[in-house]
C-alpha cells in the first residue's frame, strides 16, 4: 500500500478552488460589461429620440413637439385651436404597447397615427373628432409612437399601415 501524498492533494484542491473562483469572477466581470453596454446603448437612443425635430410620413416632412413625459402625453393637443399642415405631436413611450387615445379637451378633429419600434405604421385612426370623447381609440398591434396630425393628412397624403416613418434632428 502507498502512503497519500497529502500536499499534492492539498494543491491540485487549491488549483481547482483557484480555476473555479477565477472563472465565476470572469462571467462577473463580462456580464457587468454588458449590462454598461446596454445602458449606454439606451442612453444613446434616449438621447437621439430627444433630438427630434421632425417626422418624414407618406413623402411629407413635419415639424413636431415632442409629448415625452406621462404629463405631456395626457395632455396631448387638448386645449390648442389648430394644428398646421406641416404639424404633429409625437409621442414616445418607454416599450411598445397598444396605447389608447382619446380626444378629451380637443377643439379639432385629427388623424391618429401608430408607428411600431421598427418604424412603421402599424395603426391609422382617420379623422378622430372632439365629440367622440370618452370613446378611446385602440391599435390592433403595439406600438412605440403615436403621431397626431391635422385631420385628412392620411387621405390626403395616401398613407397606409406598414408604410416607413423617419425621425429627423434638423
Amino acid at each position: 500500500m502507498r502512503p497519500r501524498n497529502t500536499s499534492a492533494n492539498f494543491l491540485v484542491g487549491l488549483m481547482e478552488t483557484i480555476n473555479k473562483i477565477f472563472f465565476n469572477w470572469s462571467v462577473i466581470i463580462v456580464f457587468i460589461f454588458l449590462c454598461f453596454l446596454l445602458i449606454e446603448n439606451n442612453s444613446y437612443k434616449n438621447f437621439a429620440v430627444n433630438k427630434i425635430q421632425y417626422v418624414k410620413i407618406a413623402g411629407v416632412t413635419l415639424k413636431v413637439e415632442l409629448a415625452l413625459t406621462s404629463g405631456t402625453q395626457e395632455k396631448g393637443l387638448s386645449g390648442k385651436n389648430n394644428l398646421e399642415e406641416n404639424e404633429g405631436m409625437l409621442f414616445i413611450f418607454n416599450h411598445t404597447d397598444k396605447y389608447p387615445f382619446w380626444m378629451k379637451d380637443m377643439n379639432f378633429p385629427i388623424d391618429i397615427i401608430w408607428i411600431g419600434e421598427d418604424l412603421r405604421v402599424v395603426y391609422i385612426k382617420k379623422n378622430a373628432l372632439p365629440e367622440s370623447y370618452p370613446e378611446t381609440f385602440t391599435p390592433s398591434q403595439n406600438a412605440r409612437y403615436v403621431l397626431e396630425v391635422f385631420s385628412s393628412f392620411s387621405e390626403k397624403n395616401n398613407l397606409k399601415e406598414g408604410d416607413k416613418v423617419e425621425f429627423l434632428s434638423s
